[in-house]
């Protein structure tokens, strides 16, 4: 790829998403959920997350609160993938 092009595609922003957990709730459960009602994961706080672009898994960490950032989170990569062979 020409350098040009190269600089524009890595200016392009994407979205990241972090799994944290999934839940296994009955259909009863979900159509009775309402507001303050609570989800229980299948994780605990202290679990690896797992980072994705698209569906894609590119990495691994820890959930972290980041400083002078009003509670906001953040995560501490420990685990990056090997994406050579990514399909």
């Amino acid at each position: 790829m020409a350098p040009a092009r190269e600089k524009a595609i890595f200016g392009v922003p994407i979205e990241v998403t972090v799994s944290v957990g999934k839940a296994r709730p009955m259909i009863s459960e979900i159509v009775s959920l309402r507001r303050d009602s609570v989800l229980p994961l299948d994780s605990r706080i202290e679990d690896p997350v797992e980072v994705y672009v698209g569906s894609q898994l590119i990495a691994r960490g820890e959930l972290q609160e980041l400083e002078d950032e009003g509670g906001r989170l953040g995560v501490r990569l420990t685990e990056i993938m090997d994406l050579g062979n990514a399909s």
